[in-house]
């Protein structure tokens, strides 16, 4: 991975690494149900055990993206979401929480305001950087370019058909995490988080891997306890949003509580510690 040194995200879970557990990372979409409330919903995930924020920036073609957040997203761009409302997101729950915040966005709407644009106002909105799920490493310069010179993060994405040498680029290049998705296919809480996740991690791991967050599928604190198990951070996403949409801030709090017991369960194993991360 390049130089975490400035890195807000890899300290905090470091920080979570060095205490023998790991880090719980949220996820949840700007603009829902409405832009004051989806801040209240952010602000109250750290209030209540999660570590890092990832915030969802609505996108009119989320591939990647299963039906709970696809119709969250879609209400959001209904109710009138534009870009700049994810830079206020930001900006006003950093000044609400001290956690770090990634946006997470499709490039193109990164291309259309202007690669250098978005990265100088997301870093002044005190933005940790981005997760960019459909942007290669192959194709990334420009990116890479404009965090560099803005001080920003940068996750990219790892699937278990990636090959060693894709792996290892994108190691390479992240900083924060790496981002392993735990199964093919679109995002959506299951049961039974694919047992590719942990061969995943041990392959990113063989090609250098410091930080990788595991996600796509964990919707309990056991799942959270399991990936924890080898992992150095468990990503919901889905799960909070459906409690956001059923039950409003206070639900979306409650399951943050719930999970974050995932973490200090993993901080209980026997074989906890920085080693076993």
């Amino acid at each position: 991975m390049t130089d975490t040194a400035t890195s807000s995200v890899e300290k905090a879970i470091a920080d979570r690494r060095a205490a023998g557990s790991g880090a719980l990372v949220g996820y949840l979409p700007v603009g829902f149900p409405d832009l004051g409330t989806s801040i209240d919903a952010a602000v109250a995930l750290v209030e209540n055990g999660v570590d890092v924020l990832e915030l969802g920036l609505p996108y009119s073609d989320p591939v990647m993206d299963g039906p709970v957040i696809q119709a969250a997203t879609q209400q959001a761009i209904s109710n009138g979401f534009r870009l700049r409302h994810g830079f206020e997101a930001v900006r006003e729950v950093r000044a609400r929480v001290d956690a770090p915040v990634l946006l997470m966005t499709y490039w193109n709407p990164v291309l259309q305001y202007g690669v250098d644009r978005f990265a100088d106002d997301l870093a002044e909105a005190g933005g940790a950087g981005l997760i960019t799920p459909d942007l290669i490493p192959d194709e990334a310069d420009l990116w890479l370019a404009a965090s560099d010179r803005a001080g920003l993060d940068r996750v990219f994405l790892a699937a278990p058909s990636s090959s060693d040498d894709r792996l290892r680029h994108a190691v390479e290049i992240s900083r924060g995490f790496v981002y392993a998705v735990s199964t093919m296919g679109i995002t959506g809480a299951r049961s039974d988080v694919d047992k590719a996740a942990r061969l995943l991690v041990d392959r990113l791991r063989g090609v250098g891997a410091e930080s990788v967050c595991v996600g796509i599928g964990i919707s309990t604190a056991e799942q959270v306890t399991e990936i924890l198990g080898y992992a150095d951070g468990a990503i919901v996403g889905s799960a909070l949003v459906n409690a956001l949409a059923q039950g409003g801030v206070s639900a979306a709090a409650e399951l943050a509580a719930r999970l974050a017991e995932g973490t200090r369960a993993a901080s209980r194993r026997p074989d906890a510690g920085p080693s076993a991360l």
